[in-house]
């Protein structure tokens, strides 16, 4: 028997389409739902923001709008790129709050047949499954559906709560 997906505010199993904006983080190709994506923009300058927990980079400025910069790799507790190369950030919102989650590259847009996504591999790195909605096999690739609202989801808001 296969488990099928479900949205975190749902109890159904997704069914349709949906339409994922890929990126990579550490050679790990992900997907992120294209309806939370509000840009794809490289980053320039960050400013440091003292005493926040260690994935918040910094705050960026985009187009006036004062965004927090959260590295998706110091998120899965990786080590940061050490190359100086562009730095690509997808712009999400969450509970209000504008945020620009760093990635290391941003690939296509996909339309996936959301019956075909699988729930998390037993053996998948818990990094991962803590921050996944499921996956689906595309061209000998592991495509991790990335939960969003896990992902910026901070120690102090997970304690909270």
């Amino acid at each position: 028997m296969t488990k099928k997906l479900t949205n975190s505010n749902e109890k159904a199993p997704l069914t349709g389409q949906q339409e994922y904006v890929t990126v990579t983080v550490n050679g790990q190709w992900l997907g992120i739902p294209i309806n939370q994506v509000h840009d794809v923009f490289v980053v320039s300058e960050m400013t440091p923001i003292p005493l926040c927990p260690p994935e918040i980079v910094g705050l960026l400025n985009l187009r006036g709008r004062v965004v927090t910069a959260v590295s998706l790799r110091r998120r899965l507790r990786m080590s940061d790129l050490s190359e100086c190369g562009r730095r690509m950030a997808i712009g999400l919102e969450q509970g209000g709050e504008a945020y620009g989650l760093l990635v290391d590259d941003v690939g296509e847009v996909l339309r996936l047949n959301m019956e075909t996504l699988q729930p998390n591999p037993v053996h998948l790195d818990p990094r991962w499954t803590s921050l996944s909605l499921g996956v689906s096999q595309l061209s000998g690739k592991l495509l991790i559906i990335l939960d969003v609202e896990k992902a910026l989801l901070f120690e102090t808001e997970a304690e909270a709560a």
